[in-house]
């Protein structure tokens, strides 16, 4: 049985890849900061599936916690053969309108954490010659949207680079670009969801199974819905002048700094 290890596991698109990957029959190592949330999930997952669910309590905002699961995925004798890298956030307010200090934890989690996890995992997996990474974006990447839409460009170039350097060694790495998901994350934030348009919204499961599938297929970036690769072409052929001030009015009101 192959394991799958995944940041941000207990909650949204995480906790959507650990019951989809369960239930192919994966092992999985659940990564996220709340013990307690981490082993009732282990423990359902394994008496639903039968797998193994091995819990690691990390926070990756420090760097002993970037480092516990870095030492994890060097793990040669218990190889992670596929990483999911989902664990974010999202700061509420304008530019200086948000600390330096959150500002920094963020590129900390969404750029330093990808960066040192991403290598750590796909190390072992180029000398075996097979595995898989999944970055989490977002379609913010695509748009002027501050510090979260820049770390999330951030993943996307860096993803689709590591993956040309990495092609024929049998380790994909993709970058997933999902539009709103029906999740904690907005509610973490202290964000309000009362407005946004109901077919803006994604469902994580479904999300789940189209990225799997495109992973499958070698793609090294997937956006997982009609509605929004349709939206993104439109993104590509608006003015950048005008595309910052509606993403940034439309940002302030649905989405993160």
């Amino acid at each position: 049985m192959t394991t799958a290890l995944i940041t941000g596991a207990t909650a949204g698109i995480g906790a959507a890849f650990a019951r989809r990957l369960a239930a192919d029959g994966h092992n999985l190592v659940l990564v996220a900061r709340d013990t307690e949330r981490l082993q009732e999930q282990a423990t359902e997952l394994h008496d639903r599936h039968g797998i193994e669910a091995e819990v690691l309590t990390a926070d990756l905002s420090r760097e002993d916690g970037i480092g516990a699961v870095e030492k994890r995925l060097a793990d040669r004798k218990h190889p992670v053969d596929l990483l999911v890298n989902n664990a974010g956030f999202g700061n509420k307010g304008r530019f200086l309108e948000v600390s330096m200090a959150d500002e920094l934890t963020m590129l900390k989690v969404h750029c330093e954490a990808v960066l040192r996890l991403t290598a750590a995992a796909a190390g072992p997996m180029r000398e075996r010659g097979r595995g898989g990474v999944v970055n989490v974006a977002s379609v913010a990447a695509f748009v002027p949207r501050g510090t979260y839409g820049a770390s999330k460009a951030w993943v996307v170039q860096f993803t689709q680079g590591a993956a040309r350097d990495l092609a024929g060694s049998g380790v994909r790495l993709m970058a997933l670009c999902p539009g709103f998901v029906r999740t904690e994350f907005h509610q973490r934030a202290g964000m309000g969801t009362d407005n946004i348009p109901g077919w803006m919204w994604l469902d994580a499961d479904k999300l789940v199974a189209s990225a799997l599938s495109d992973l499958a297929k070698g793609k090294s970036l997937s956006i997982p819905d009609p509605r929004y690769k349709a939206l993104m072409g439109v993104v590509k052929l608006a003015p950048r002048g005008l595309l910052g001030g509606l993403t940034s009015k439309t940002g302030r009101k649905y989405g993160p700094q």
